[in-house]
């Protein structure tokens, strides 16, 4: 696990532009096949859940061999491959948002082509999570997240983020997500907490977010950075009410933690799979991230790691048991929110993204 939690610790970018989030015509990779893939998939149980959900899958089907990379390979690395024309990756997985932008900035990623996928397939991902330099491989989801000895069942609970604010009506310690990062933080709660409609969140307004957060600063207990911190502040009760990814909370609940999920305006976001510029082997690079992206693959891949599918027909292959604790699953679609990566990278008359006003709004505030 973690290296999901550095993964989602979104750094601040300077990018003052986002690759197109609608599907686009794609150019075809020009790069020839020349030997066995490259697939960073990382390590840990996240590694071995895509080699067993992907990659053998895949060598069984075509033939291609894969070599798993279970390193973790800095944006920067990959940045240097390209530029020396010495590219060792031929697909990398769990790219952030800000992390896809950086490299499409630099033009160092090659366009996916989704001429080869089969138009059920792209019809069950939503248009947010097809870019044209990169796939979403999975979603996860920032939720309010209680302790049900201090919100019982059959007793008032708090349902959405003006209730977490309500601390007269729904009494109790609150612990929320750091913007120390810039590019994540708690802008869209402390928005929505003060009124604004899930379909009207974006463009937010910087000075609305702080207004907000003052009302809260006080009784919050401890502002997160990072997913170890989110389970010891629920493990050990230091928080009744707080933020957290819905995966970290669902692991302490299913090992008998008093912990429940509301998933009432959820934050979706999701990673990537992209192609480095100048891959030697981008053609089966496009072919083994088109194989990712099946449903039926994605519902295998559940079974290995509990991580949402971006292919919402993959829920017809999950058992609804499974299903309902992923934060993609259609109920929780209905009531949950994609953030909105192109707002935080757009630049202000003062030439500052969002993004980079925020951490500096969020770096004197928090003093």
């Amino acid at each position: 696990m973690s290296r999901l939690l550095n993964r989602r610790r979104f750094m601040l970018t300077g990018s003052s532009a986002i690759a197109s989030g609608a599907l686009s015509t794609s150019r075809r990779a020009s790069a020839q096949s020349s030997g066995a893939l490259r697939v960073q998939v990382y390590g840990g149980d996240f590694g071995k859940a895509l080699i067993e959900a992907y990659v053998k899958p895949f060598e069984a089907e075509t033939g291609i061999k894969v070599i798993p990379i279970t390193q973790d390979v800095p944006t920067a690395q990959i940045a240097m491959m390209v530029k020396s024309k010495n590219v060792t990756i031929d697909v990398s997985a769990s790219s952030s948002v800000p992390t896809l932008v950086n490299l499409v900035q630099e033009n160092l990623l090659e366009d996916i082509d989704y001429s080869i996928y089969k138009e059920e397939e792209l019809a069950g991902i939503p248009d947010y999570c097809k870019q044209t330099y990169g796939v979403a491989s999975y979603m996860y989801s920032y939720n309010m997240v209680y302790n049900t000895a201090k919100f019982p069942a059959g007793k008032p609970r708090p349902a959405n983020w003006a209730d977490f604010w309500d601390v007269k009506q729904f009494p109790g310690v609150r612990s929320l997500l750091s913007g120390q990062y810039g590019t994540i933080g708690p802008w869209e709660e402390a928005v929505l907490a003060d009124g604004a409609a899930v379909d009207a969140l974006y463009p937010m307004d910087i000075d609305r977010i702080f207004a907000s957060l003052d009302k809260i600063k006080p009784y919050i207990v401890k502002w997160w950075t990072n997913g170890s911190e989110i389970q010891q502040i629920m493990r050990d009760g230091v928080a009744d009410i707080m933020e957290s990814y819905d995966g970290r909370a669902l692991l302490l609940a299913d090992q008998g933690s008093p912990i429940e999920i509301n998933r009432n305006q959820a934050r979706l976001t999701w990673d990537y799979w992209f192609i480095p510029k100048g891959s030697p082997n981008a053609q089966n690079a496009q072919k083994f991230i088109e194989f990712t992206t099946r449903a039926d693959r994605q519902a295998a891949f559940v079974q290995f790691y509990p991580q949402a599918p971006s292919n919402r027909n993959a829920f017809k292959l999950i058992p609804e048991k499974a299903g309902r604790k992923l934060c993609s699953h259609p109920d929780y679609i209905a009531t949950s929110y994609p953030i909105n990566p192109k707002w935080y990278i757009e630049t202000g008359s003062n030439g500052l993204t969002n993004a980079q006003q925020l951490l500096r709004r969020w770096n004197k505030w928090i003093l």
